[in-house]
């Protein structure tokens, strides 16, 4: 039976979580959580590891340098949808693809794939990749605190299109203003879904083909066209109202 979240502040560390020993909250989020939150000794937290269920907790100490908590009883809890979706997200520029992950996560994606398109604004080589990635899990991480889940989800590398493989046996959707059906005919069961959403000026039509030819079946979501940061989500809000937790 899924529980309720309450409002108390949630902390994602890295590592064992283990009842009754004490824990040093990594800088930044010790920032957050004492001058930020302006959190006091006695207070309570929740902690969660990402790999499911979660820990009461106490703040024990506060200094200007650290916050340290004592570790509390685990719950098994988790608040994750019952669809398995990857987003397969065109790169986006700007603040748009922190957006699109924050949202993304809220609505229960279950994983992130970030796609080097032709069309995309931003080229991540090297060294920039990998940090963009480390701060688009970041990101992820922060959205599961803010909305209760115990799962992070996995922020994959950033591929081309032509290099992704969807998970054995998804339906797989390209999100598409030429598409003619809607997600309303999607019927997922206990199936895994992949949807491929295009940079600001949409996927080129040999990277289209690409995607149609590796099993993309072509949809669209109204008569409107929407924003590369705003498709995903949308889309992940309605499947979650038609077949999931919505």
């Amino acid at each position: 039976m899924p529980q309720g979240l309450s409002r108390t502040p949630r902390f994602h560390v890295h590592g064992t979580l283990a009842a009754g020993a004490e824990l040093t909250l990594p800088p930044d989020a010790g920032h957050h959580a004492s001058r930020v939150l302006r959190m006091r000794e006695g207070d309570p937290a929740c902690l969660f590891n990402g790999e499911g269920g979660e820990h009461t907790g106490r703040i024990v100490r506060i200094s200007r340098e650290s916050v340290t908590i004592e570790i509390g009883e685990f719950s098994p809890v988790e608040r994750e949808s019952p669809l398995r979706v990857t987003l397969v997200q065109a790169i986006s520029a700007g603040d748009r693809m922190d957006l699109t992950i924050q949202k993304a996560v809220e609505l229960g994606v279950a994983a992130i794939q970030p796609i080097l398109a032709e069309r995309s604004v931003v080229r991540l080589k090297g060294d920039r990749s990998d940090t963009r990635r480390a701060h688009w899990q970041r990101i992820a991480a922060a959205a599961c605190e803010q909305c209760g889940r115990n799962r992070v989800p996995l922020v994959a590398a950033a591929l081309v299109p032509a290099d992704y493989r969807a998970p054995e046996g998804s339906i797989k959707l390209l999100l598409s203003p030429t598409g003619t059906t809607s997600l309303r005919a999607v019927a997922p069961g206990d199936k895994s879904i992949a949807i491929a959403v295009g940079p600001e000026a949409g996927f080129s039509p040999r990277e289209e083909a690409t995607l149609v030819a590796a099993g993309f079946a072509p949809i669209r979501l109204g008569p409107r066209v929407l924003r590369t940061e705003t498709a995903g989500p949308a889309a992940l809000a309605a499947l979650n109202v038609l077949h999931g937790d919505g």
